[in-house]
Parts: structure tokens; C-alpha cells; sequence
């Protein structure tokens, strides 16, 4: 089982997050395939059972280069249907478009039929930083996890 984990990343910042997400994927058990947006091809949608997508918050909206790689998604509408999707992003400060960057990033993924699954816990609908992730690595590590465990049960 694989999830693949798409990002852009300008600072570095997102890149963090990506591998920190990632490293919790593999804990749980299930490969991690992490692509930075400029290296990712859609057509890896179709042999993995989850996607995380990870962006910048950009004008409270993910960065033009992950929605072309969602435009391009749209090829494969009807054919991801079951598959785990998560969100996560990091943004330069608060109150600058975090909850509505990972909640566009979400929506998209359910028009695709994907199961997304929030958390109780600190940052409920993904991942979310301000500027370096340091202090969020920890919610990073325990989204790749639940998401990983979610995929083990829904392809077990």
C-alpha cells in the first residue's frame, strides 16, 4: 500500500512538513511516495490507495502549481473513488488563510470521491504550520499515521 504525498514548497517550510507527514506514513506501515508538485505526475494517482496534498497558504488559497496538478487530476474523475485523501499547509503567519487553504485543498479531493478523515485533535482538518514547522512536526507525524492506518483498513 502507498500514499502519495504531493507538495510545493517555496521556503522549505511545506518541504518539512511533506517528509514529517511522510515519516508518519511509514511508521504506520504503508510507503510513503513524496514528490515535490514540479516532479509529481498524476498518473502515479492510479497506483497508490492515498493522496496528501501540501501547500503554501497563498492568498488563503493552495499555489497555482498544486491547483494545475488538481486540474490535471481531473482526468481521472470517477476512478479515485475510496482512495484517503489528506491536506496539510504552512502559512507565514496567522489568521492568513490556513483553515480555507487546507479546506480548498479537501474539497477537491471529495468532488474526486476520496474519504477524508479529520481529527479531535490540535489542527482538526490537516496539518497546519506557521512559518517553520518546528513545534508542528509532532501533527504532521500523527496525520501521515492516521491517514496511513485509515488506508490499511480500507484495503485490508
Amino acid at each position: 500500500m502507498k500514499i502519495l504525498v504531493v507538495f510545493d514548497s517555496r521556503t522549505g517550510n511545506t518541504e518539512k512538513m511533506a517528509h514529517a507527514v511522510a515519516e508518519g506514513v511509514r511508521g504506520a506501515g504503508v510507503e510513503p511516495v513524496v514528490r515535490k508538485v514540479d516532479e509529481a505526475n498524476v498518473d502515479e494517482l492510479l497506483g497508490v490507495q492515498g493522496l496528501i496534498l501540501g501547500s503554501p497558504v497563498y492568498y488563503g488559497l493552495p499555489t497555482a502549481k498544486i491547483k494545475a496538478f488538481i486540474d490535471e487530476s481531473v482526468k481521472f474523475h470517477g476512478k479515485l473513488e475510496g482512495m484517503v485523501g489528506g491536506a496539510f499547509c504552512s502559512a507565514g503567519g496567522t489568521h492568513t488563510g490556513s483553515e480555507t487553504t487546507i479546506m480548498a485543498l479537501l474539497e477537491v479531493l471529495m468532488v474526486h470521491g476520496m474519504i477524508v478523515q479529520g481529527t479531535s485533535a490540535k489542527n482538526h482538518y490537516g496539518a497546519a504550520s506557521m512559518g517553520a514547522p518546528d513545534d508542528d512536526v509532532e501533527v504532521c507525524l500523527r496525520m501521515g499515521e492516521r491517514l496511513a492506518k485509515l488506508v490499511k483498513k480500507l484495503n485490508s
